[in-house]
């Protein structure tokens, strides 16, 4: 937790925390029929499973190289395309860190390879219409599994 010392707008001090993390990553894996690959893992902080698109932090690598280790580790999943949809600032208040969103296609096998707080994590395949719904509904909340499955929706068509 980073403290610094401020001049707020009406020029009185104060104390801003926030925290120092690496960027991040989601991947919209969209496949021939339409379906995209979701992973469900457990959160410690929000004590719950979570539905979200894979992905994680940058771990230092450009944006993209991060987006294509973390679909295989997570997913098992190669893309021989890639290309961005867009980058959010999930936290804006709390970090800079910003959280960049791809779409990758062109998907084959590869080779699943999680950490240790992955392993309780399942791979699945949802219609990207379905997984709408459930962004709708609640179902999906992590912000850039939601930011990342409409921006893909909406570069579909």
């Amino acid at each position: 937790m980073n403290r610094d010392t401020v001049i707020r707008p009406d020029g009185s001090s104060g104390t801003y925390e926030h925290i120092t993390v690496d960027d991040g990553v989601r991947v919209v894996a969209l496949d021939e029929q339409g379906q995209v690959v979701l992973v469900e893992d457990d959160f410690y902080l929000q004590q719950r499973r979570v539905l979200h698109l894979p992905g994680g932090g940058s771990g230092g690598q450009e944006p993209q190289a991060a987006a294509l280790r973390e679909l295989e580790e997570e997913a098992g999943l190669i893309a021989t395309d890639v290309r961005p949809l867009g980058v959010i600032d999930p936290l804006p208040a709390a970090t800079t860190a910003r959280t960049h969103l791809f779409l990758a296609t062109g998907l084959r096998a590869g080779t699943a390879d999680r950490d240790d707080t992955e392993i309780g994590m399942t791979v699945h395949w949802w219609k990207l219409s379905d997984a709408l719904t459930a962004v709708r509904a609640g179902r999906i909340t992590e912000a850039g599994s939601v930011a990342g499955l409409l921006l893909a929706a909406h570069a579909q068509g």
